[in-house]
């Protein structure tokens, strides 16, 4: 374990962090500024007691974590809210993905989590009437190009995000939780039924645990950008241990996961969580989670780039094969989202086209 970076044993054992001296917790936030999980620390070191055990200046960063942490949750809420306001004449069960679900629900993921988006699931036949009302109360399409906009409505499982013309907040609507070209295809009927209502908030939804899991774990594990790779993996551990209390979670999941045809997101899942964060995961589950086992060449591989891309995006956690896992990985993940033909004419128009049409995207604004 002491191979590992700072940062990964920090979450793993959150107690030794109290032995760090002034250069160790030096390294240590600046690994977790370039994961996005300075806030997360904090966290750590508050639910663990650990504030007067740790030098004077990493408590001055942690208290201005404290102070973004708070400004982003006040945020979170009243952005929840204010979208909850212009679709409630639809009467429309909204579910909440992500960090919006895990911040209205009070998981244990939104402890420190920081996250530049609010994420809906609506029926891919009610997007028409959700993107007009959102239009009406001040959010406007962020991808205007007309390749984009085809790109979205056609292909992907969301709309283009809006960005609200005032407060600058962005919003992604989706209709499902990969994209309509991508090879794995769960079916978004179940995840809505599924769905549970969060008490004290009416109109406001997130996903079964189960499915909350298993979406975590599409949102990593079939995507192709790991700069907060491990911010990820992090909700996934904590996910485990939250919902792991629970019996009937560890029997369910990977029954769940194998009826949406997920079941190899979540070996990854549970097979990387477990090595990296020591995610207490049962003998019994992680045998019923070998149902997404890739044979042992791919395996080998996949461990060789993984391992390398879900640190931290810092100097002092790379060896000279990190860029290279992550550059593979991103061509997967592009792979994963489309068939070759489709992926070859999209790489071709990004790379040579569209910085004509209009240059690139604006970055999302912190909420």
């Amino acid at each position: 374990m002491s191979s590992l970076p700072l940062l990964v044993r920090a979450f793993r054992e959150p107690a030794a962090m109290a032995g760090f001296n002034l250069a160790e917790w030096d390294l240590l936030l600046r690994q977790s500024v370039s994961a996005n999980l300075s806030a997360s620390i904090l966290g750590l070191v508050d639910q663990h007691d650990l504030m007067d055990r740790i030098p004077a200046e990493a408590r001055e960063h942690l208290e201005w974590a404290r102070t973004l942490a708070l400004r982003h949750s006040q945020g979170v809420r009243w952005e929840i809210a204010c979208i909850a306001r212009a679709l409630a004449p639809l009467g429309l069960p909204l579910i909440l993905l992500k960090g919006g679900a895990y911040a209205a629900a009070g998981l244990p993921p939104a402890r420190g989590r920081l996250f530049s988006d609010i994420d809906l699931l609506v029926p891919e036949q009610r997007l028409p009437e959700v993107e007009a009302r959102l239009m009406l109360n001040g959010w406007a399409a962020t991808h205007l190009d007309d390749y984009d906009q085809r790109y979205y409505r056609q292909w992907m499982h969301e709309l283009p995000p809006m960005r609200h013309i005032k407060r600058q907040s962005l919003i992604d609507v989706h209709h499902a939780i990969l994209p309509k070209t991508a090879a794995l295809r769960p079916d978004p009927a179940k995840l809505r039924a599924a769905a549970v209502p969060l008490a004290g908030q009416p109109g406001l939804w997130t996903l079964a645990p189960a499915d909350m899991l298993l979406h975590s774990a599409v949102h990593l594990f079939c995507d192709g950008e790991f700069d907060k790779g491990l911010r990820d993996l992090v909700d996934i551990d904590r996910l485990l241990r939250h919902f792991g209390t629970a019996p009937a979670f560890w029997a369910a999941l990977p029954a769940r996961a194998v009826e949406l045809d997920l079941a190899r997101p979540l070996f990854y899942a549970l097979r990387y969580s477990a090595r990296l964060l020591g995610t207490p995961v049962p003998p019994a589950a992680l045998a019923a989670a070998e149902a997404g086992c890739p044979n042992a060449a791919l395996l080998a591989l996949m461990d060789a780039l993984f391992l390398r891309a879900l640190l931290p995006l810092h100097a002092s956690c790379a060896d000279r094969l990190s860029g290279a896992a992550r550059f593979a990985l991103y061509l997967r993940g592009n792979w994963l989202r489309m068939p070759p033909l489709m992926l070859a004419r999209h790489l071709f128009h990004k790379a040579f086209l569209s910085p004509k049409d209009g240059g690139p995207q604006t970055e999302p604004v912190k909420l």
